[in-house]
């Protein structure tokens, strides 16, 4: 089950019973840290895009060779 599932299972425990975080991440067998994480990571819809075209159109390159190409391109 994907973290933010299980996000949306504390939370309805949460707003069902009444208790705590932390007593509804033990329910859950979860850990606090997990239902507090925030994701960090940009949106890199192009960047990989870009890679799949260039891994279609040179099917040899390893990633260190597309890793190249994309330092050239910016």
């Amino acid at each position: 089950m994907r973290p933010a599932r299980k996000r949306e299972l504390v939370n309805g425990i949460r707003s069902d019973w009444g208790v705590s975080i932390r007593r509804a991440c033990r329910v859950l067998e979860m850990d606090t840290s997990t239902y507090h994480y925030k994701s960090r990571r940009r949106k890199q819809a192009g960047i990989e895009a870009r890679i799949r075209e260039i891994c279609e159109t040179r099917v040899r390159y390893g990633y260190r060779r597309v890793h190249v190409l994309l330092r050239r391109e910016g």
